[in-house]
């Protein structure tokens, strides 16, 4: 049977405490008990249904978990406080001092600053691949690796993951494999195609509103337990909890993600072809021409489509910052970092949101100083919005 994300939680019965449709709020930190033992029991991770305090877990945080457990197809989720803070620490619970982890080089600026600058603190090394190269992915496994670590979709070179492949890879040799699927979601089911680990930033598409920062960690229970375990978990020592507020605001967002995802697919899709037929050089997974194209393909849920991302090459980062301050200022969208908005964002990548990638890198994995990449909004007339940017890339001289 088809994997249906959209149905799953469509098919949630998530009450409030009085019948209320939407689940109650919880405004608590810490959780009374009526038996000593039962308090014992939950410090010990034995007794089930109880809460024990806000930093483990509360009602709130639980139902939006579940919920993208549902979407996701794992048997069990955790929220956090912001998408660095899942990748984070996911990354941690696996990875002791000493171990190895391999990288796509092409990847999300701070995700790549954590892999490349921070964890050396903690003696754990990174190797950098060509995440599409799977021989240099075998390659690269040494008898200390412990993770592979990629994206559905790079960042920001919309570069597509042979999940399947890289699954198998890292468990013939015992590996974990650990996806972002940010800006990919409902589009793919990385755990369905062998992915251990999904993380997510919340902030971008599951929410779609930009108006709070959070994260998810999807994965099978025995993983999930063990980063809120009190003694050695992660998550819960390190303490990114998610507000139960912004948690059950995202959850009703989450209701409409599927009829968001259809329509950033659709406007993208139609920018593509268009901005293409000018002759400007684009990125979009959803173009034949497309490196990636054939194995989205093969992964993806159709019903979704190709993305909501693409991305134009104007040659210069100064040609850039010209036509985005026109686009903005014409109405197209505006120029911000981030993604999944239900308004078009712009940004030229380099010297923003993979500015912490060094320029030495950039250049190695392909980044032009003059690529913009666009997170596509939802926007009813995308032919008034085509014919907008076209006449900002005439009034520059891109085309």
């Amino acid at each position: 049977m088809k994997f249906n994300p959209s149905s799953n939680i469509q098919d949630l019965a998530q009450f409030g405490e009085f019948g209320d449709v939407n689940p109650s709020v919880t405004d608590s930190a810490t959780y009374t008990f009526m038996q000593a033992k039962t308090m014992l029991e939950t410090f010990k991770g034995e007794a089930e249904g109880c809460f024990l305090y806000s930093r483990h877990w509360n009602p709130s945080n639980k139902y939006l978990a579940d919920a993208m457990a549902a979407m996701e197809g794992t048997p069990a989720a955790w929220v956090t406080a912001s998408g660095m803070a899942a990748i984070t620490s996911a990354i941690m619970q696996i990875c002791n001092s000493g171990d190895h982890i391999i990288s796509s080089i092409t990847t999300y600026g701070g995700t790549f600053a954590f892999l490349h600058n921070y964890v050396k603190k903690f003696n754990i090394e990174v190797s950098f691949v060509d995440i599409n190269d799977t021989n240099a992915v075998k390659v690269a496994i040494r008898p200390n690796t412990r993770m592979i670590y990629t994206e559905t979709m790079t960042n920001p070179l919309l570069q597509i993951s042979d999940i399947p492949t890289l699954a198998e890879i890292a468990h013939d040799h015992g590996l974990k494999l650990v996806v972002d699927n940010t800006f990919t979601p409902m589009m793919v089911a990385p755990a369905r195609l062998g992915a251990d680990v999904v993380v997510y930033s919340l902030t971008k598409f599951v929410n779609g509103k930009n108006d709070c920062v959070a994260g998810a960690i999807c994965g099978d229970l025995d993983f999930i337990n063990s980063l809120i375990d009190v003694n050695h978990g992660t998550a819960m020592l390190l303490g990114p909890v998610l507000d139960p507020y912004r948690s059950t605001s995202i959850l009703k967002n989450l209701h409409t993600l599927h009829i968001r995802m259809q329509q950033h697919s659709r406007n993208a899709a139609y920018l593509s072809e268009k901005l293409q037929k000018l002759g400007l050089r684009v990125i979009y997974p959803g173009l034949k021409n497309h490196n990636g194209y054939e194995m989205l393909k093969k992964i993806y849920n159709p019903d979704f489509g190709f993305g909501g991302m693409l991305t134009i090459d104007v040659g210069t980062a100064e040609k850039a910052s010209e036509v985005m301050e026109l686009m903005e200022n014409k109405g197209v969208g505006y120029l911000a970092v981030s993604l999944g908005y239900f308004k078009t964002l712009f940004s030229n990548s380099g010297k923003s949101t993979s500015s912490e990638v060094p320029e030495e890198i950039q250049k190695e994995m392909g980044l032009s100083e003059g690529l913009i990449r666009f997170s596509v909004g939802l926007d009813h007339d995308i032919e008034r919005t085509y014919q907008t940017m076209e006449k900002c890339f005439k009034e520059t001289h891109i085309i």
